[in-house]
């Protein structure tokens, strides 16, 4: 293979890259703004996150056809190939992330016409953050090929669980206290469980940055919080 052959194999490589960098920026805002659409009670701002999701979805595809491209037409070594596989990956996982946050801010437009939740809001949102700091690690590990930080974003997810879980109590006390609470409760339950899916995703990225740096997918296994619900909602 010639060296002009092989420059211009290592810029597309690095384009695609690039691409999942610019894709979890912007997934990133998308997590941030829902949660912030909901405790602001902002219509306008839940309906731009739902509106942006279609450049996440974009961005997902254009990586997925160039990342494609490069397998099929350059016949990559090992290491290289273990790029453009991560690659895939981690753009499917960021596309999820970027459902739930959609999902999160369709819900807030129903929620704003009921009565507020005292203190949910704001709990919820500093979980998103929470989430969000572990997804800007996560593809900091990857800019970086850092697998002691994909590491600790992997130990992280625990943390998250653990907001859920008691989200998740403090929702069924309103539930019992006032029947009227019921509906929103169950709104906001949803969206906490979209929040607690994001940081399975998160942790996900981790593990394929691992993978990446090392050939390997972590062996021990993932750190988990006993959850106190059977409910799994899918949403798209």
């Amino acid at each position: 293979m010639s060296q002009h052959i092989v420059s211009s194999f290592d810029r597309d490589l690095e384009a695609v890259q690039a691409m999942v960098v610019k894709m979890g920026g912007l997934v990133e805002s998308q997590v941030l703004d829902a949660a912030q659409a909901l405790e602001d009670r902002d219509e306008e701002l839940a309906e731009a996150v739902r509106k942006r999701d279609k450049q996440v979805d974009e961005l997902e595809e254009l990586i997925n056809t160039e990342a494609a491209r490069l397998i099929a037409l350059r016949a990559p070594a090992a290491s290289d190939l273990r790029i453009a596989l991560t690659v895939f990956k981690i753009a499917s996982n960021l596309e999820r992330v970027g459902d739930y946050s959609k999902n999160i801010a369709k819900r807030t437009q129903v929620i704003v016409a009921m009565p507020a939740i005292s203190g949910s809001s704001g709990a919820i949102r500093r979980m998103a953050m929470a989430v969000e700091g572990m997804l800007k690690d996560a593809i900091d590990s990857f800019i970086q090929r850092d697998a002691n930080l994909a590491a600790d974003v992997r130990a992280r997810d625990v943390e998250i669980d653990q907001m859920y879980n008691a989200l998740f109590r403090e929702f069924l006390t309103y539930m019992m206290e006032d029947p009227r609470n019921i509906t929103p409760c169950m709104h906001l339950h949803f969206i906490a469980k979209n929040i607690e899916r994001m940081g399975d995703l998160c942790t996900s990225i981790a593990e394929q940055v691992t993978y990446l740096v090392t050939g390997q997918m972590p062996e021990e296994p993932r750190p988990k919080s006993d959850s106190v619900t059977p409910f799994t909602p899918q949403e798209g």
